[in-house]
């Protein structure tokens, strides 16, 4: 088993950098959510290959789910988060890639993928500070700002370095970096992924100013799994998902498996969600399509035709990444949580007996349940 704590520097790259030391939401209203949102539909897609969504039935909502979040023993997890600070789920040992600024963006996300990590905080040597992130979304957002054509080559990637995609895409709107300190408490690190609808949080010790980790909802929720099995289990860990609603149900998108891979794309960008199940022409899942999915065009140099259809992509993925893994609507909590946690995956797609999409269950869903909810906090939709 993994140890989690005393953790030790981690070993940290740092490319093309000045030299410093080294150390997818919940209904709020049932009602509501049994109807379309009512707004206007989205302009055609490239290739009229858009996000297809659904509405799920009232056969599987369930009836005021927060109740179940109500009662006293639900917030045995929201008690165990605050009595642990992040420095207790940093790992003994782990990698930290940092980039400069000045970096070119091309080697920079070959670097992650050569790396195995999928973001890297961002060092201004002249500010001499962390500044941001870098991450999947960037070079996503990269590719569906400046593809134009298979024949075309996306002239921003290889040349453009970080600070100008920078200066770009935040056009002097630059936000300050969401961090943490490693004496905060876990509680507050789940707050603050959900609340800024971010998947990396930098870990920074407040003297140094180094970063120490980088939480994310796959770390916090194993952390949970193993040392919250030394605490009483709530009760609705035994109920359904159908009866908890845990996860989305509306307006879920989805892509087609022909359709190209810049449509895809397109609906990370627009709908700001981390993987797409595939379907088939008979609407059933056969895949899933995230933005991790992505990056690995930058290692094979790919991303110049992004025409490609999905399933197409999906084939000539270099590494086995975590696939698609389901659930079903009468399945409990605590199946649906040991299935992530051992399985190591970012979320399950809720599916019937034939396989037709229903909805998503998410890191972000489950943690959003089992530790903000029972604090009346929604994150989510906040």
């Amino acid at each position: 088993m993994e140890q989690l704590s005393s953790p030790a520097a981690p070993q940290m790259v740092l490319l093309d950098a000045a030299a410093r030391p080294v150390e997818e939401g919940v209904p709020t209203g049932f009602p509501e959510a049994l109807h379309p949102r009512g707004e206007e539909e989205e302009e055609e897609k490239r290739k009229g290959s858009g996000p297809v969504t659904f509405t799920l039935g009232n056969e599987i909502l369930g009836l005021e789910p927060d109740n179940n979040f109500q009662s006293p023993d639900a917030e045995v997890y929201m008690h165990f988060m605050r009595s642990h600070c992040c420095y207790d789920a940093v790992p003994t040992s782990c990698k930290l890639v940092v980039f400069d600024t000045t970096l070119e963006i091309k080697k920079a996300f070959v670097a992650l993928v050569a790396n195995g990590v999928r973001a890297a905080p961002l060092w201004d040597s002249k500010m001499q500070s962390f500044v941001g992130m870098l991450t999947i979304t960037d070079f996503i957002n990269i590719l569906h700002r400046y593809y134009r054509s298979p024949l075309v080559q996306i002239y921003e990637v290889e040349e453009h370095k970080i600070e100008t995609w920078r200066e770009v895409y935040l056009q002097g709107s630059f936000k300050p970096l969401v961090y943490i300190s490693p004496s905060d408490s876990l509680f507050d690190a789940v707050y603050s992924l959900i609340k800024h609808k971010i998947h990396r949080l930098p870990v920074i010790e407040p003297i140094s100013g180094n970063v120490l980790h980088i939480l994310t909802h796959k770390r916090i929720l194993k952390f949970l799994h193993i040392f919250g099995s030394t605490i009483p289990k709530p009760r609705f860990l035994k109920k359904t998902v159908q009866e908890l609603c845990v996860g989305t149900f509306r307006d879920v998108a989805v892509v087609p498996e022909n359709a190209p891979v810049y449509a895809a794309l397109e609906i990370f960008v627009d709908r700001r969600v981390s993987a797409l199940p595939v379907v088939n022409a008979a609407g059933q899942v056969v895949g899933l399509y995230s933005r991790f999915d992505v990056i690995h065009l930058a290692a094979q140099k790919t991303y110049n035709n992004l025409d490609i259809s999905v399933r197409e992509a999906l084939r000539q993925r270099t590494v086995c990444l975590e696939g698609v893994l389901t659930c079903y609507p009468h399945e409990t909590m605590e199946d649906i949580i040991d299935r992530i946690a051992e399985e190591q995956v970012h979320r399950l797609v809720l599916v019937d007996e034939n396989r037709y999409p229903r909805g998503i269950v998410s890191l972000s869903d489950i943690l959003q349940a089992l530790v903000l909810t029972p604090a009346g906090i929604d994150a989510l939709n906040s």
